[in-house]
């Protein structure tokens, strides 16, 4: 698979580690894995395949231990691989934008008047500011793992809480955990004609 045809996932995590390795600290595969939030053994793998393009080499120190450092063809793909992120980023902020000022008016055009918004991440955040072209109304947000903070001034509550605010519309605003909030209302029975997503999620 050549550098371009990475998936978002794949080249996240090769512009995480270059990030990583750009540093001035040796680091090794543990310490990688530590920062990253994943298994040494997925660290290994993104390491081989970064040595066998010439993008990190290897250094030995004494007593077996091993440090990773940027070549300069690194450098220029941990360069290319940020701006790749950029432009993604910046596509997915239109796009999403857009998705949701759609479903807002269309729901606003249908009578409603109150939305909760049930999950919490960037997603949302895109999701807030279409909705602040609507004359619709957060009454809640809902998110089990982000349950009493506040998200714009309004509370987060959880799934289960939010489901008994009986007349609003659940609208799913997170991407990366889209199918989960929406099993999580299935599970607590909540009816399908409540729950809405973006179009292109």
């Amino acid at each position: 698979m050549n550098a371009s045809a990475e998936k978002p996932l794949d080249s996240s995590r090769s512009l995480q580690l270059l990030s990583e390795i750009s540093g001035e600290e040796p680091l090794s595969q543990r310490e990688l894995s530590r920062r990253l939030g994943i298994a040494v053994g997925l660290v290994n793998s993104y390491l081989k395949n970064l040595v066998s393009k010439g993008f990190v080499r290897v250094k030995n120190f004494p007593s077996n231990r091993y440090a990773y450092l940027l070549t300069p063809q690194g450098l220029a793909e941990k360069s290319r691989l940020a701006y790749q992120h950029l432009s993604y980023f910046t596509s997915l902020y239109t796009v999403a934008r857009q998705d949701y000022l759609d479903l807002f008016r269309r729901l606003e055009n249908a009578g409603v008047r109150e939305v909760v918004f049930c999950g919490v991440d960037e997603v949302a955040e895109v999701a807030y500011l279409s909705l602040q072209e609507t004359g619709l109304k957060l009454v809640a947000v809902v998110d089990d793992t982000r349950s009493g903070e506040a998200f714009f001034g309004v509370p987060v509550v959880s799934i289960a809480e939010g489901v008994l605010l009986e007349r609003a519309m659940l609208v799913i605003t997170s991407l990366k955990r889209s199918d989960e909030l929406a099993q999580a209302l299935r599970d607590l029975g909540v009816a399908a004609g409540r729950v809405f997503v973006a179009v292109n999620q």
